[in-house]
């Protein structure tokens, strides 16, 4: 697992992820409230991208992808059809 970490003054407003649930994957990623809309997601985000193309990677996956709209906008992403739960089945159990 790698992951990239956004700080500001001395206090982490963002991290992002990636082969932390599965190689290839994305994710998990986060930005604080007051950091959102500056540019700090996408920023993270490209660095996760760039780093996976260096590891030799033609493509990644963002498994349980939260704003869809900016990962199509950010990075051309599209929605893979019937891949939910995919990976994510049988991970977590309700008792």
């Amino acid at each position: 697992m790698s992951c990239y970490i956004a700080v500001e003054h001395g206090k982490m407003i963002g991290f992002a992820c990636y082969e932390a649930t599965c190689r290839n994957f994305f994710g998990p990623t986060g930005v604080s409230q007051d950091a959102r809309g500056k540019g700090v997601g996408t920023a993270l985000l490209l660095a996760c991208m760039h780093a996976m193309k260096a590891d030799g990677y033609g493509y990644a996956i963002i498994g349980s992808a939260g704003p869809v709209d900016f990962y199509a906008r950010t990075l051309g992403a599209v929605k893979i059809e019937n891949s939910t739960p995919g990976i994510y089945e049988g991970m977590l159990r309700a008792d």
